[in-house]
């Protein structure tokens, strides 16, 4: 056994030694064959080529929108201007109703031809109508007219009206009163009082004669003054 492993082991020496023989044959046959003709040089120095790049392209321009104008309608016109009603003026106020009658003009005579059988040649004149005055406050009496508030009415804290027929005398006083329409009974019966008590008139007057005439008359109660 020992003399057959010396017969078959393998030399180191013998081996590097055949590689390198086999290798520089290999060589030889390339260069001779021209098979390294496509191995690059690593001392021959590298061309570089420039490959154009096309340029970018231009920014966009900014673009100009039109403006949108929206349609509206025109701004409405301001109603004009009204000044508010004057703040009435506290306390009962007394307001007459009746309309003065105007005083018609005066009568121009005509003269009228006689007839047959009248007897009379001469001419007749036409009279005038009366000439009627109504009936009004008398100043002297104005602060006079002013009802008292009856109790419960300001307790209750309303406010009323009042609105009544009087007829006037001769005399200017009250002779009669008759309610149209009033808030309450208390506040008619208030009026009423001071009305045949303490309301004085000029009496209406026909041709300059004083005569009875019915007017009407208006009564505020205001809780500011109650």
């Amino acid at each position: 056994m020992a003399g057959y492993q010396g017969q078959r082991g393998w030399n180191p020496v013998s081996l590097g030694a055949a590689v390198a023989i086999n290798g520089g044959v290999l060589a030889v046959l390339m260069l001779a064959t021209g098979v390294t003709k496509g191995i690059p040089d690593p001392f021959k120095p590298i061309e570089a080529v420039n490959i154009p790049i096309d340029p970018p392209p231009p920014p966009p321009k900014d673009e100009v929108k039109p403006v949108e104008r929206s349609v509206t309608d025109p701004a409405p016109v301001p109603d004009p201007y009204v000044p508010p009603p004057p703040y009435p003026a506290p306390g009962p106020v007394i307001e007459s109703t009746e309309v003065l009658p105007t005083q018609p003009p005066p009568t121009l005579p005509m003269t009228v031809p006689a007839g047959t059988g009248s007897g009379g040649t001469g001419a007749a004149a036409i009279p005038a109508l009366p000439v009627l005055v109504s009936a009004s406050v008398d100043p002297r009496y104005r602060d006079d007219f002013q009802p008292d508030y009856p109790p419960a009415e300001r307790n209750e804290g309303r406010d009323g009206v009042v609105t009544v027929r009087v007829l006037v005398g001769r005399d200017g006083r009250v002779a009669r009163i008759e309610p149209i329409q009033a808030t309450s009974d208390a506040f008619f019966q208030a009026t009423k009082r001071r009305a045949l008590s303490k309301w004085r008139f000029r009496p209406a007057t026909r041709d300059g004669v004083p005569t009875e005439s019915w007017r009407e008359m208006t009564v505020r109660f205001t809780m500011e003054d109650a």
